[in-house]
Formats: C-alpha cells, structure tokens, sequence
C-alpha cells in the first residue's frame, strides 16, 4: 500500500527533486506552492496532486484543507526561502521589520501552520521533514535566524509527535545548484567561494537533499526523531 505524501513548496527546485523521489517509489504524492504554473508544470510531469496554497496565510491554509489528503504518511515542510532577495531596497526601520517578518513568515511560520493544520492527518509511523539551511548555523540575517528558529521548535515538535510514532527531523543543506534560490544573481566568483568551502569539491544537488529525505522518511529511520541532519558536503562540520 502506498503511503501519502505532502512536499510543501514542491513545483521547483528541492521540492520538485522531493516530490519526483517519492513519486519514483510509487508514493500518492500531493504537492503545494504559491504559484500555479510551476506547480502544473511539475505535476504534469511527475503524474502527482497539485494545489494552490500559501502556507504562510492561515485564511488559505484552512482553505485547502478540504482539498488536502485525509490522512498523510509523511510531511515535507519545504515551502520558504530567503525572502530578502525580493526585497525593494528600502532601509528604515518600518521595511526593516517588515522584512525581517517576511522570512520568519515564509521559512518558520509557514512549518508550523502547516504542521499544526494537518496535525490530525498524521498517521502513527509516520514522519515529518522540514527543509532548514546551513544559515542556521553560519547567518544570512533573518532568513538565517528563521532556519535556526525552525531546528529548535522542532525539538519541541518531536516531543509531540514521538508518543504517536511519528519523526520529527530538519534536513539542513548548504549551497545547492539548479534551484532559484538566488534568483539568479549568484556571481560566479561567490560561487566558487561556497563550492570551494566544502569538503566533497562540489554544490548540492537537489536529489542529494531528496534523498536525505526519503530517508528520514524510510522505516530505516524510524527511532531517528529530533535531529538535524547536515547534507553541505562538510561546509559546517560537527562532532
């Protein structure tokens, strides 16, 4: 029997990568974005579910639960990105801390709505993912901030959810190529900078983030719950 999945954010980059890896594996994957286009696009192609959501907005969140899955196996929150880029410039302190929201909204916010809204939805066994970042670790302002925010509320989150037998994990990649997280204004001499910072030589992929995913989402993963699990090719080591 095939499980459900929901990949929040996945009509591009990482999420798409998320969605096409459980699809592969003959998962029901249901897959949700702001934007209707890519979201098409990618369903088309992946043969999944595609829905129009905000997740950052409680009103459209209630919204499509009709539209959602009655039970979902595995939750992949993925939505966000670093908001900062889609910024107007403005620097005084009312666009200040409307921008500094704006990632805590998309990044943070966005998990924990979703998590809460389809709460009831989760079956025992299975599992939750969030998609944080390296910055969490090593800074980029609020969108670092929001990233860090989001590892440690899922502490608490798997606490929660350990009694029903469902995961709680952040998969926390580096610099990964081929997405439009930069909206393409990544100069080519910062990016040898982060791929030169890593320890494999290389950028991310989004597969290799998938499949940290599928993994944690695997039942080889089952007494795994409350981790942070790092996939930037030893850009920020631990011990």
């Amino acid at each position: 029997m095939s499980r459900t999945i929901l990949v929040t954010g996945g009509g591009t980059g990482i999420g798409r990568a998320i969605a096409r890896s459980f699809a592969e594996r003959h998962e029901a994957v249901v897959i949700t974005g702001r934007r209707p286009r890519p979201l098409k696009e990618t369903a088309d192609e992946l043969g999944v579910r595609a829905l129009v959501c905000d997740h950052a907005d409680p009103e459209a969140l209630m919204g499509a639960l009709a539209e959602l899955p009655g039970r979902i196996d595995v939750l992949v929150n993925n939505a966000g990105g670093n908001t900062d880029f889609d910024a107007d410039g403005r620097t005084d302190l009312a666009a200040y801390a409307r921008d500094f929201r704006a990632n805590l909204d998309a990044n943070l916010v966005s998990a924990a709505l979703t998590t809460k809204a389809v709460d009831e939805r989760l079956v025992p066994g299975g599992a939750v993912v969030h998609i944080g970042s390296i910055a969490a670790d090593q800074g980029a302002g609020s969108y670092g901030a929001a990233k860090a925010g989001l590892a440690s509320w899922n502490l608490d989150l798997a606490g929660e959810l350990g009694p029903r037998g469902i995961t709680a994990n952040v998969v926390s990649p580096g610099y990964v190529a081929d997405t439009e997280f930069f909206r393409d204004r990544l100069p080519q001499e910062r990016r040898g900078e982060l791929v030169s910072s890593t320890a494999t030589g290389r950028a991310a992929s989004p597969d290799d983030i998938a499949e940290a995913v599928i993994f944690l989402a695997s039942p080889a993963a089952r007494h795994i719950t409350g981790q942070v699990l790092n996939v930037n090719g030893g850009a920020y080591r631990t011990r």
